[in-house]
């Protein structure tokens, strides 16, 4: 997240431009399409600031189901993940990065492609802790997957970055001339 230099966004009628940073960034999380990991122990990759305790650390690596794989290691929280995290599967790496979202506890999570490149059974994984752990936060998911927004609370589809359709899904399948209709039955 960088500053704002060409357009404008606005959450809950505030400019964001106007919010420090600092700010910004701990009130945010976003999980990429490509899980960004540092060489380091795994604690560093949780908490590089040194800020949260060794049980918040595990109850973040349970709820993204990596808990029994960290404890499974030698030095656990100590154990050093290798240059771009090589060490771990890319599932496994965007798990880690949804750990870290969790303990940054933001008031919006933003899933940019975060399903894109890893397997179906992490993908459920990842959507069912998102939908449990981050009930009662905001959860933008940019998605080309169909599967993985069928079941948000509304659905936006953009064209040339334009909006042309803001629904519920249920609703947006029931329109026949529906773009995110013609979307989901193309992968049917």
């Amino acid at each position: 997240m960088i500053d704002v230099v060409g357009g404008q966004i606005t959450i809950d009628d505030i400019d964001i431009s106007k919010v420090p940073l600092l700010t910004l960034r701990r009130r945010i999380a976003i999980i990429p399409q490509d899980p960004v990991i540092f060489c380091g122990t795994i604690r560093f990759n949780l908490d590089p600031e040194n800020i949260y305790t060794d049980n918040e650390l595990w109850d973040a690596l349970e709820v993204a189901q990596l808990k029994d794989r960290v404890i499974a290691m030698d030095n656990k929280l100590g154990t050093l993940v290798t240059e771009d995290g090589d060490n771990f599967s890319a599932g496994q790496k965007q798990l880690f990065c949804l750990a870290r979202a969790f303990l940054l506890k933001p008031t919006i999570l933003i899933m940019d492609e975060a399903t894109a490149s890893i397997d179906f059974e992490t993908d459920v994984i990842l959507q069912k802790v998102v939908a449990s752990a981050f009930a009662d936060k905001t959860v933008l998911t940019i998605a080309h997957r169909i599967s993985t927004i069928l079941d948000s609370d509304f659905v936006m589809v953009l064209s040339d970055g334009q909006i042309i359709e803001w629904d519920t899904p249920h609703n947006l399948l029931k329109t026949k001339d529906s773009m995110f209709a013609s979307m989901v039955n193309e992968t049917i």
